[in-house]
C-alpha cells in the first residue's frame, strides 16, 4: 500500500514484531535465528539498518534470500523488513528494486503497520571509516580496469564499499504529513538522537585525522536526528529502536524506551 508521498506496509497476518540490530550481510544467520533457533512464526522482523545491500552483484541478494531462504520463511509465515543503514546502497531502498512478500527493502519515511503498532522507519548514518572505504573502492575499480574487466560506472546497483548519500535526511513537510495521517507509536532508525547512547565521540579522533570533515558531519547527523525527534516527541511513542553502534543499551527518556541494538540482537515490541 502506498500514499502519494510515502509507503505504508500493512502486515495484518503477523502476530509478533521484533527489531534486529545490524546484520552486515549475514542474512542466513538472521533467518536461522527467526525460524530455527527461536522457532518464531507469524513474525515481522525490522532490521534497523546496515543490512548489507550493495557489496555484491544485484543477483546475489535474490539468490541468497529468495532461493535459499524463502521456503523456510514462508513455512513459518515470517517476513523481514530492511531499513537503510550507512553500509547499504540507498538505491536498493526505493520500495521496488527489492520488494518481495517475505523480504522487502523499504524507503526512508515508510510506515509499517503490524500487531497494532504504527512504526515510522528512517535510515541513514555517517560511516566513520568512509575515507578508508573510498580508498579501497578506488583500488578495486582500478584493478578491474587494469585487467580488462567491464566496470559499469553508470549502474546504481554496481558493487561498492561506500555511498555518498548515506546520511539521514530531515524531511519536515513529509514528517508533518505522516504524523497527521498516522498515529505513530514506534520509531526504527539506524542511528539515534544526540542524547542517546553512544554519546561519546571516543574513537572518532583517529578517523578524523584522515577525514577532516568527519566530526562536523557526525554532528550534522545528530542534529538531523534531533530535528526528527523534536517533531515526534509530542506523540505517544513507546519505543525507539536503533542500531549502528554495535552495542546494547536502553533507557526511558521522556516516556519513550530508547533501545540500542547490538549486531544481530533481537528485541520484541509487544503487540498492542
Amino acid at each position: 500500500m502506498s500514499n502519494a508521498n510515502y509507503q505504508i506496509y500493512d502486515f495484518p497476518d503477523s502476530n509478533w514484531l521484533v527489531v534486529c540490530g545490524d546484520i552486515h550481510g549475514d542474512f542466513d544467520s538472521l533467518v536461522n535465528k527467526l525460524c530455527v533457533q527461536y522457532q518464531m512464526t507469524d513474525t515481522t522482523c525490522i532490521v534497523a539498518g546496515d543490512c548489507g545491500f550493495g557489496f555484491n552483484q544485484e543477483g546475489y541478494y535474490n539468490n541468497l534470500l529468495l532461493q535459499r531462504n524463502n521456503k523456510r520463511m514462508k513455512k513459518a509465515n515470517n517476513r523481514i523488513v530492511f531499513v537503510r543503514g550507512n553500509h547499504d546502497n540507498p538505491a536498493y531502498f526505493d520500495g521496488n528494486i527489492f520488494a518481495h512478500k517475505r523480504f522487502v527493502a523499504i524507503p526512508d519515511y515508510s510506515v509499517v503497520k503490524v500487531t497494532g503498532h504504527c512504526v515510522l522507519c528512517i535510515g541513514g548514518a555517517i560511516s566513520i571509516d568512509r575515507r578508508y572505504r573510498q580508498k579501497q573502492q578506488k583500488s578495486y575499480e582500478n584493478d578491474m580496469k587494469r585487467f580488462g574487466h567491464h566496470f559499469d560506472e553508470s549502474n546504481p546497483l554496481r558493487p561498492n564499499l561506500y555511498w555518498e548519500d548515506e546520511a539521514p535526511v530531515f524531511k519536515e513537510s513529509l514528517l508533518n504529513q505522516i504524523v497527521s495521517d498516522n498515529r505513530i507509536d514506534t520509531v526504527v532508525t539506524h542511528t539515534a538522537p544526540s542524547f542517546c547512547e553512544v554519546t561519546s565521540k571516543t574513537g572518532l579522533e583517529d578517523w578524523a585525522r584522515i577525514d577532516t570533515t568527519l566530526l562536523r558531519d557526525v554532528d550534522e547527523e545528530q542534529l538531523t536526528m534531533d530535528r526528527i525527534y523534536d517533531k515526534l516527541k509530542g506523540l505517544p511513542i513507546t519505543h525507539w529502536c536503533y542500531g549502528h553502534f554495535h552495542q546494547s543499551w536502553h533507557a526511558f527518556i521522556e516516556g519513550t524506551l530508547f533501545k540500542m541494538l547490538d549486531i544481530m540482537e533481537l528485541y520484541e515490541v509487544r503487540p498492542r
